[in-house]
């Protein structure tokens, strides 16, 4: 597995492990793990493709961003520069996709956290390699690893690091952070360390629901313990309503709707005004627009798919994926959508699991295939989810519907 690199120092805290001699190698084994012939078909024919008496609609944009492949081939890099002997680690998923971070795992890294984990920071030694994953991580857990002298790999997404700065530069200035994003996703709890670690304040609304509660507290003020106790869990230690609101900078996790997060903003930046006046708003109130684009791009380019005529919709990726989680939203707003990791979960014309996310649990549901007669169907994917799975999902489709997919990929290949 290991390639013929420079000679491993282990007393290196810093090194380039993408060199070109291992790269090339990296490059040449992600595309066999994860690259689709169909997919690329299918995007190079104006994302379109019909064979018998189905056709399938791809998202203009859909699967792997920037960020996420360069996390995976980090990853792939870092084991394959660390002589086999050495361990190399991850502190949790390398992205949100279990086929991906299984793959991860059976090349050698061990897993840190999670439902992979194989070791835990404590057995950390100097010089041992770890890969931090895309969504960054809390600094006390970085701080610890520099202390025990690991050498770091870190493949955190730079919009992710944009966020940081922004959050550190309100703790700066005593502003503090509300963080529209989920309280329990790694992301936010990463962002949401940058305040704390320069001694400010953060506080994460989830949703317009809360938002409102917010803003109402804002404008009115209310029950202090009563507003504690409804953010447990999602502000940092001393918070305190009545003293850590009345500067506020609005982030986001990077994954979320933009929409949302400028509807969150607007309300909270009304509330601001309302309470202390349009005139000082500079005082009190400040906002970056910090959505990666290429969670922006995949949104936008699904919108555009729901404009043609489809009879349903598959939305593939991880179920704690938190922008495929915002891509199946936006299907089920215009058509019959199902939100599935992978193939697996067809499981014949008559039944179909998918993920619930209101509920967050797993339902199936019955005859969602029609079997005869013409059917449009869509598909699009997370920024963490490969196109070998969207291929697999493709061809599931067409086998179900008695279509020979042995056929359909020769189909492409004259």
């Amino acid at each position: 597995m290991v390639s013929s690199v420079p000679v491993y120092n282990k007393n290196q805290k810093r090194i380039n492990v993408r060199r070109p001699e291992i790269m090339d190698e990296v490059k040449e084994e992600v595309v066999i793990h994860y690259r689709s012939p169909l997919v690329e078909h299918i995007r190079a024919n104006g994302s379109k493709y019909a064979f018998g008496n189905t056709s399938v609609r791809l998202a203009k944009e859909f699967g792997f961003c920037y960020g996420v492949e360069r996390a995976i081939d980090l990853a792939y890099a870092a084991r394959r520069y660390f002589p086999i002997q050495e361990p190399v680690y991850i502190l949790g998923e390398i992205i949100h996709n279990a086929h991906v971070n299984e793959q991860i795992r059976d090349m050698g890294v061990t897993f840190l956290s999670g439902q992979y984990k194989g070791a835990d920071v404590t057995d950390l030694k100097e010089g041992d390699a770890v890969v931090i994953p895309a969504f960054g991580t809390e600094v006390d857990i970085r701080e610890e690893l520099i202390q025990k002298g690991c050498t770091i790999i870190d493949a955190t997404c730079g919009d992710v690091m944009s966020v940081w700065r922004r959050v550190r530069q309100n703790a700066r200035h005593n502003v503090t952070s509300v963080i529209h994003g989920k309280a329990w996703h790694e992301e936010t709890m990463a962002t949401s360390s940058q305040a704390t670690s320069k001694g400010g304040h953060y506080l994460v609304v989830f949703n317009l629901e809360e938002t409102d509660y917010l803003c109402q507290f804002i404008v009115n003020g209310g029950d202090r313990d009563e507003f504690l106790n409804k953010f447990d869990g999602a502000y940092s230690d001393g918070f305190d309503p009545d003293i850590h609101l009345k500067a506020i900078g609005v982030a986001n996790q990077t994954t979320m709707m933009r929409g949302e997060t400028e509807e969150v903003q607007r309300r909270i930046r009304q509330a601001m005004i309302k309470r202390f006046g349009k005139e000082k708003l500079e005082d009190h109130f400040r906002f970056f627009d910090t959505i990666c684009g290429a969670t922006q791009d995949r949104q936008d380019a699904l919108r555009d798919l729901l404009n043609r005529e489809m009879d349903l919709l598959l939305v593939v990726g991880g179920y704690n994926s938190s922008n495929t989680a915002h891509l199946a939203e936006l299907g089920e707003q215009k058509i019959p959508t199902y939100f599935i990791k992978d193939a697996e979960e067809l499981v014949s014309a008559e039944i179909l699991n998918h993920f619930l996310q209101e509920k967050h649990q797993m339902s199936s549901t019955k005859n969602w295939l029609n079997i005869e007669g013409e059917l449009v169907f869509g598909v699009t994917a997370g920024a963490s989810c490969p196109n070998n799975l969207i291929e697999q999902v493709i061809l599931r489709v067409f086998e179900l519907r008695g279509e020979s997919t042995e056929t359909l990929l020769e189909s492409i290949q004259a």
